[in-house]
C-alpha cells in the first residue's frame, strides 16, 4: 500500500506536533546549507510525518533570516510528497475575524529580493509552472478538515508576502487592501515556489490573528495581541493537521495533481552541460530527469 509522508511547517506558536509516536529526531546538511531546525519525523495515524519549526525552536529566525532552500531540501531528501504551512497571518478584510482559519489559493510577492527562492542557477535553468502557487487538492482536504474540526474557515484568497520583520505603516495596509488581498504575511512565498519545484504539494493553514492597523476599531498590531490569538489558533491548527492527515492516510492513493510533475518541462539547459556538482546537489530534485 502506498506510504504517505506529510511534512508540515510549523510557523508562529506550533513548534511541536502533538501525537506522533516513533519519534526521532534527524540532522540534516544540505547543499544549501543548515536548515531551520533538527527535523522531527514520527507517525500519526497511518501517515508518517516530517515536522520543522520553520523559525527554529524557540522562534530564533527573522523571516528574511529562514533557509527556505535547505527546508524544503530537507523535506524532499526524507521523503515528504505533501507540505501543509502554518502560519499566523493578518488579516485585510473585515470578515476575516482574528480566529478565523484562511486557506489561500494566491500569493503576492512584496519582499525585497534577499531570500533565496529557487534552486536553479549554477549551470541549470528551469522555469516552473506558477499560475496556480498551491495545490489544489491539497487546500481543499485542508479546508474539508478545518470545517470538520468546527473552524470558521475561509477558502481561497490572496495572500500578501512582505519583507518583514517590522508590520505595515498605515499607508501600505490600505494600500494592500485596495489591491484586493486578504491576509498578510512573510514567510510563505519563497516556501511555496520552492516546494514547486521540488514537485511537492504546498498548502497554507492561514491563523488570523489581527487586523493589521487598517481596522479602525481595532487596536493596531502588536506583538502581545498576536500571541493571544496564536494560543487560541494552534490548538485549532494541531486539529486540522490530524484530521487531514487521517484523510490521507484514508485515501491511500498515488497524487494525480500537476505537482507532482512540475519539472517533467521547466529544465531548459542542455542536460549534457549542467556541471556534475549542480547534478549531484540537485539529484533529489532533478536526478530523474537527466
Amino acid at each position: 500500500m502506498k506510504t504517505h509522508v506529510i511534512g508540515v511547517i510549523g510557523g508562529s506558536g506550533l513548534y511541536e506536533i502533538e501525537g506522533l509516536t516513533d519519534v526521532r529526531e534527524m540532522t540534516l546538511d544540505t547543499p544549501f546549507g543548515a536548515p531551520s531546525d533538527v527535523f522531527i519525523t514520527g507517525t500519526l495515524g497511518d501517515v508518517q510525518m516530517v515536522f520543522l519549526p520553520r523559525h527554529g525552536r524557540g522562534h530564533r529566525l527573522l523571516p528574511s533570516e529562514v533557509n527556505y532552500r535547505a527546508n524544503i531540501y530537507g523535506m524532499k531528501t526524507l521523503g515528504v510528497e505533501q507540505i501543509i504551512s502554518v502560519s499566523a497571518v493578518g488579516s485585510m478584510k473585515e470578515e476575516i475575524v482574528p480566529g478565523h482559519i484562511v486557506i489561500p489559493n494566491q500569493f503576492f510577492d512584496r519582499t525585497q529580493g534577499k531570500r533565496a527562492s529557487t534552486f536553479f542557477g549554477h549551470g541549470v535553468v528551469g522555469h516552473v509552472q506558477f499560475a496556480d502557487p498551491v495545490c489544489n487538492d491539497l487546500s481543499t482536504l485542508l479546508a474539508a478538515s478545518a470545517r470538520e474540526v468546527g473552524a470558521t474557515v475561509h477558502e481561497g484568497g490572496t495572500y500578501i508576502c512582505i519583507e518583514g520583520p517590522n508590520f505595515s505603516t498605515r499607508a501600505e495596509s490600505n494600500i494592500f487592501r485596495s489591491w484586493g488581498v486578504d491576509i498578510i504575511g512573510m514567510t510563505n512565498l519563497p516556501e511555496a515556489r520552492l516546494a514547486r519545484e521540488a514537485e511537492i504539494c504546498y498548502a497554507t493553514v492561514a491563523l488570523a490573528t489581527d487586523y493589521d492597523c487598517w481596522h479602525e476599531g481595532h487596536d493596531d498590531v502588536s506583538v502581545e495581541a498576536v500571541i493571544a490569538i496564536i494560543h487560541q489558533n494552534v490548538a485549532t491548527a494541531r486539529n486540522i493537521i490530524k484530521t487531514a492527515a487521517e484523510k490521507i492516510g484514508a485515501e491511500r492513493r498515488e497524487r494525480t495533481c500537476a505537482c507532482s510533475e512540475a519539472l517533467k518541462f521547466a529544465i531548459m539547459t542542455d542536460k549534457t552541460l549542467i556541471p556534475d556538482a549542480t547534478k549531484e546537489a540537485l539529484e533529489p530534485l532533478i536526478g530523474k530527469y537527466l
